[in-house]
């Protein structure tokens, strides 16, 4: 399967089970291959350490509008 994902500007923050306190995670949006929408919560990202990351580092400052249905998300979710 692949997935197709947009950054937004929604940010949440997540429980984490055996960890002190919330992780913060962005909402990114998308779609499979095959047309199923989707939304992930990143709180991660990284690239190869040896890779020139200068363009990736200012395309990941761009953030759309979240949809509606992702901006309905409440900002403290728990896992």
């Amino acid at each position: 399967m692949n997935i197709h994902l947009a950054s937004t500007a929604k940010v949440v923050f997540l429980s984490v089970p055996n960890q002190v306190g919330e992780v913060p995670a962005r909402i990114w949006e998308g779609e499979t291959d095959s047309g199923i929408k989707i939304h992930a919560y990143i709180t991660r990202v990284a690239v190869d350490r040896d890779a020139d990351c200068g363009q990736f580092e200012r395309e990941l400052q761009e953030h759309r509008a979240p949809s509606p249905a992702v901006e309905g998300i409440p900002l403290r979710l728990i896992l």
